[in-house]
């Protein structure tokens, strides 16, 4: 069974940091920032950027701007910690468009894209302070400069969808139509931006990748609920739509928070779709309060855990983003014993976020012709490590199972 970790609790309000003991349900979820002090927490993002490869938050970022940016940073301020990023991040704009006027296409589109790693920390990990939500516009922004001098193309796609829209990111490989596709949704704190560029490799291999923001993230139009599947069963209604995708090869990919929208979507789209993974997943324990009340403080999440997870319900406080959990559970709502496309299943025996025992849950009771398990016993979130790093996980694991039932077999 798991074994919640303990850790110390803090309380963040307008800049001040104070550690103390668990703060009352009363309180605001915004008001947690970190358990970790401003000293701790600059050592703990040098120690990141600074790993071989680095973690993907850090992907990309260099040594020597990270410590530009936190030497900007004299206090737990958001907006403060917004704007040290987005100085960094403006530089790399500028560079950018300076590059591409004179024709450097090549120069630019890596200073874009540059900009934006320095802008999604900004907002990192939501957008939950006036300069955060400029850090992610900006973002946004700057990505879309970089996606523009992208080969294949990008396509910005609108779904209508219940008044609002679907925002998402197409790519299809150059060669044969129509072609196979991953649907990939992002995670808590991680947008399509990001997802847009790590998962290429799928390109390279015939096979297309569609990336949305998850539900109560980013530019999803609705909040996350038991019932938000919707928004993706929405985006697989639209991929029929298009000739250029082979919608009986539709593959769907969730990470950490969007493990559980994989495991969920692998059973009510278990007819649309040929292959799932769920990394990370959480479907049961997860979201029990006994885990959360101890999971909010796990060191292994940067900082403001607890307020990006309650803005995925649209909460408030802590007591309110307690008593929404059980509710997304995929054991009360009948799920995890029925049939799933082929799945699978991927984390670390320590993990700190999500209960290991969430995988083995639903790899005992969903049900299935194929279902498949890989567990790091000494791995952390997402069954990283340094021997598997995020980066090996998904080349070596997440990548061929896709491949395997995706591609045509010869």
């Amino acid at each position: 069974m798991w074994k919640p970790i303990a850790a110390a609790a803090a309380i963040f309000a307008a800049g001040t940091f104070v550690t103390g003991a668990f703060v009352t349900s009363a309180a605001r979820a915004a008001d947690h920032v970190t358990t970790r002090t401003l000293d701790q927490l600059k050592e703990e993002v040098i120690r990141r950027a600074s790993e071989v490869p680095p973690r993907s938050l850090v992907d990309g970022m260099k040594l020597a701007d990270v410590r530009e940016a936190l030497g900007q940073i004299s206090t737990l301020d958001r907006d403060e910690w917004a704007r040290a990023w987005m100085a960094i991040g403006d530089r790399y704009m500028a560079a950018g468009r300076a590059a591409e006027k004179a024709g450097r296409i090549a120069e630019a589109r890596e200073d874009y894209i540059t900009a934006y790693r320095y802008f999604k920390f900004g907002h990192y990990p939501t957008d939950n302070s006036p300069d955060k939500k400029r850090s992610y516009a900006k973002g946004i922004e700057a990505f879309l400069a970089y996606g523009r001098h992208l080969d294949p193309p990008l396509e910005v796609v609108n779904i209508p969808f219940e008044g609002k829209e679907i925002v998402g990111y197409l790519r299809l490989p150059k060669g044969a139509r129509p072609a196979p596709l991953v649907y990939f949704v992002t995670a808590l704190d991680s947008r399509k931006e990001e997802w847009a560029e790590r998962n290429e490799d799928y390109l390279n291999r015939g096979i297309g990748i569609f990336v949305t923001d998850m539900p109560g993230t980013g530019q999803a139009p609705i909040l996350g609920s038991e019932t938000a599947e919707r928004m993706l069963s929405r985006v697989i209604d639209y991929f029929h739509t298009r000739p250029e995708i082979d919608a009986k090869r539709l593959g769907f990919y969730g990470g950490s928070w969007s493990g559980y929208w994989a495991t969920k979507m692998a059973v009510v789209e278990r007819a649309r779709l040929s292959a799932v993974v769920a990394q990370g997943l959480p479907v049961h324990h997860y979201f029990t309060p006994e885990w959360q009340k101890v999971a909010i403080k796990t060191p292994e999440y940067l900082m403001d855990l607890l307020p990006a997870r309650a803005s995925v319900y649209g909460v408030e406080t802590l007591e309110q983003f307690l008593a929404f959990g059980p509710r997304m559970s995929l054991k009360n709502q009948g799920i995890l014993n029925r049939e799933a496309a082929p799945i699978l299943l991927i984390n670390g025996q320590g993990d700190t976020q999500v209960p290991i025992d969430d995988l083995y849950l639903a790899f005992t009771e969903l049900k299935g012709a194929i279902k498949q398990a890989w567990v790091n016993p000494i791995g952390l979130h997402m069954g990283r490590s340094a021997e598997w790093p995020v980066q090996r996980i998904r080349t070596d694991m997440v990548l061929p199972f896709m491949l395997r039932h995706l591609k045509p077999k010869d």
